[in-house]
């Protein structure tokens, strides 16, 4: 692979706990991770292994009980909450299990709520055409597949032209052929864009998309494999 890209991500003994009545729950246990600038990267593991905690503390959404976490070489965990969602806004795109379209706007209109507030973002049609969707620009989510709700938020997510996406069960709600679709929008973006994408899944098939499965079993990181080609998306079925 010869140099690796520089790290988008590191972490250092990242740790989280969560206190429920006089109960203790370690979602997360030290754990040492880089992931560098347009990888493609599937976090893969059971219920309760750590991945949501993961993702949200790399988002900005989540602090760490302890640990660090460097974006671009800045301590994220040193951030105070204006400071933290600056980070988010421009840096990081999220997309989750359920669309969370607006039911009375378009397509185009959910996409262009974000370009709006965004410094340099794409036009909302350039977005949708990134997720082959350029073709229901002004259909309503009631008129649209779960598989095209989902593709018109990845492109919302991408239209602010973020560095990191990050992907939580994208297709958990989907059939394996129309989440398929949606791995493909989020291959191109990857590939055209060079976004950093981090996707959960307990869903093994979709791992060999990635240039890096990293697997989690109760909040600690039990293997990583590193792919030295990626498969296709539209290769995958589960």
């Amino acid at each position: 692979m010869g140099d690796k890209p520089p790290a988008a991500f590191r972490t250092h003994d990242l740790s989280k706990v969560y206190a429920t009545g006089e109960t203790e729950v370690h979602a997360l246990r030290g754990v040492n991770l880089e992931i560098h600038d347009s990888e493609m990267i599937v976090l893969l593991g059971p219920s309760g292994s750590g991945k949501s905690t993961l993702l949200n503390i790399l988002g900005g959404l989540d602090q760490p009980s302890s640990g660090q976490v460097f974006f671009h070489g800045q301590e994220l965990t040193a951030f105070d909450d204006k400071a933290l969602t600056h980070f988010r806004r421009e840096n990081v795109g999220f997309i989750f299990q359920f669309y969370n379209l607006i039911p009375s706007l378009t397509a185009r209109e959910n996409v262009a709520l974000v370009t709006e507030i965004a410094d340099d973002p794409m036009s909302a049609e350039e977005a949708l055409d990134l997720v082959s969707m350029g073709d229901r620009l002004d259909h309503f989510p009631a008129q649209l597949s779960g598989g095209q709700q989902q593709r018109v938020a990845v492109a919302r997510a991408v239209a602010k032209r973020p560095g990191v996406l990050l992907c939580d069960e994208p297709t958990g709600a989907l059939d394996s052929s129309t989440g398929v679709e949606v791995l493909e929008a989020l291959e191109r973006v990857n590939k055209e864009l060079g976004t950093t994408t981090i996707i959960i899944t307990h869903n093994a098939g979709i791992a060999d998309m990635s240039d890096r499965v990293i697997s989690l079993a109760d909040g600690q990181i039990s293997h990583i494999e590193t792919h030295k080609t990626r498969r296709p998306a539209r290769e995958l079925s589960w």
